[in-house]
This record gives structure tokens, C-alpha cells and sequence, in this order.
């Protein structure tokens, strides 16, 4: 057993549910020891650019949530001009990203999963994905973790799906099969000017919860798939770039279009780096 191997049967040995829990309530504890200790070991390790934060002062926030969830200075990521402009929806690496092809999407090589039981197991919204194109982004640990509406839409339908919540990083990739559509997550469908767009908000090993800017904390949730339907309600209209959730540690949003509606960016690759909205692609109808 190579230590990547060793590394995924850890993961699956892991009280994985208690153990971000135990996590999650030491991120929202509001003791300056505690708190200051996390940010300041945090900040070190993985080389935090604070001067891009609005709020510079890593020892200011509230807890480290809030550290984590920090905002950005909105003229370091500007969206990416042009009605049939694609912005990127977070900041971080592509994971993969190509066409949705016989029902799947690609994890890594050799890995692909399943498009219906990533989006809860409900084959009427994954018709409307077949032939499409999917993009993956995985945000590391330094990463800034509010993800962004890549194109301007209004909400139809949001989505709960329980899960594990194994790692998400490149390793586990590569050695635990559909990790996309085992671990928890949750799946927010728009209408926009390129059709259906599905923005994926994947949960992952030691993540707190993941929130939606229009309901709050989605997860951790239920042990059941919960879907609120917005389509009637035809008021959450979120525009390029706006922010749409966030991720408390961790994770990987993955984008979802109809077959035929956009084309990503051709430098675009496995392992490019991203930044919120720059140019990740455009509308081709």
C-alpha cells in the first residue's frame, strides 16, 4: 500500500461526521486563545495572503469561520466583461472540466461518475445536462472560499443531498471512486440566458457547513435528499459574479450547462489555476 492508498483507507476508517463537528464548533468559537491559535497556525501554514482580504487584520474576525469565509477586495477580482462571458465561480485550481459524456462526468483519470446521482438521483434534472459541459473547481485551504454565479440566473430549485464527506483534494480523486456523488452536497439549479446551469456545492472532510446567500446554512442537514422548489416564488435573481455560498473549510464547486450551450476557455486544463471571475468560457447559442 503507497501512501496515497494509506491516506484514502484512513479516510474511510475516519469518523468522518464526528470529526467536522468537533471541528465545526472549534471554528465558531469566539475565545481570542482559541481562535487567534487556529488563525495564526492557519496562517502560517499555508501562506494566507492577507492583503487581499478587506479586512487585513487576521486576529479581527469574529471566530474562524469568519476568517475563513473572509470577503475579498472586489477590484482584485474583476468579472469578466461581455453578455456571452463566462466568469470562473471561485477561486482555486480546475479539478476537470470537458464534456458530460454517456450519462458521466470525469473525477480523475480513470474515474468517472455518475451525472444523476451527483445531482441527488433525480433523472428528470439530469436530462437536461446530457451532452453538456462540466467544470470543477477545488479550493484548497488558502483559497478564498466564497463561490460566485458564473452567469446571471434566477433560482428554480435547490437541493440537499446526504453524503460522506471524504477529502477532496487531488489524491482522494485519483483512489476513492464518485467522491463527487458520495459526499454531502448541495445543488442549486438557475435558468440564465444559456439555459439550465447547475452550480454544485460539495461538502468535504472536516467542512463546518456549507451556506446559500438566499437560505443560509444548508448543511449539515438532514439524512434525507431535501429539494425546495423556487421556479413559482420566481424572485432569487443572482447576477454575474454576485456571490451565491460559501463553503466553511473546504471544498469543490462543480458547473453544470446543457449540451450545445457554452464552451469553456481553451487554455483551460486540469490543475489551472483560477481565479473568481476571470473569463472561464461563453455562451455559444
Amino acid at each position: 500500500m503507497n501512501k496515497d492508498q494509506l491516506f484514502a483507507f484512513v479516510q474511510h476508517i475516519t469518523p468522518q461526521k464526528t470529526l467536522s463537528h468537533v471541528i465545526g464548533k472549534i471554528a465558531e468559537c469566539e475565545s481570542d486563545w482559541v481562535k487567534n491559535t487556529f488563525i495564526n497556525q492557519f496562517v502560517k501554514k499555508y501562506q494566507v495572503d492577507m492583503s487581499q482580504a478587506i479586512n487585513s487584520d487576521p486576529l479581527s474576525y469574529r471566530n474562524f469561520n469568519d476568517f475563513f469565509t473572509r470577503a475579498i477586495r472586489p477590484e482584485l477580482r474583476p468579472i469578466c466583461e461581455g453578455e456571452k462571458s463566462i466568469a470562473c465561480p471561485a477561486d482555486g485550481a480546475i479539478s476537470q472540466l470537458g464534456k458530460i459524456e454517456h450519462g458521466t462526468l470525469l473525477q480523475a483519470k480513470g474515474h468517472h461518475y455518475s451525472l444523476t446521482s451527483l445531482l441527488g438521483g433525480d433523472a428528470s434534472l439530469s436530462d437536461q445536462f446530457l451532452g453538456g459541459s462540466f467544470a470543477t473547481v477545488y479550493l484548497s485551504p488558502k483559497d478564498y472560499h466564497r463561490v460566485h454565479m458564473p452567469l446571471t440566473g434566477k433560482l428554480t430549485k435547490m437541493i440537499h443531498v446526504p453524503g460522506k464527506l471524504f477529502s477532496v483534494n487531488k489524491v482522494t480523486a485519483e483512489q476513492i471512486p464518485n467522491v463527487f456523488a458520495r459526499n454531502e452536497r448541495t445543488v442549486c439549479l438557475f435558468e440564465t440566458e444559456a439555459g439550465p446551469m447547475a452550480v454544485i456545492l460539495v461538502g468535504a472532510m472536516i467542512v463546518a457547513s456549507i451556506e446559500t446567500t438566499w437560505a443560509g446554512q444548508v448543511t449539515p442537514f438532514n439524512k434525507n435528499v431535501v429539494t425546495w422548489d423556487y421556479k413559482e416564488l420566481n424572485n432569487v435573481e443572482i447576477k454575474k459574479g454576485e456571490e451565491m455560498g460559501r463553503f466553511k473549510l473546504g471544498s469543490t464547486a462543480i458547473v453544470l450547462f446543457g449540451k450545445g450551450a457554452i464552451e469553456w476557455e481553451e487554455s483551460l486544463a486540469a490543475e489551472t489555476p483560477t481565479q473568481m471571475g476571470m473569463h472561464f468560457g461563453k455562451i455559444t447559442e
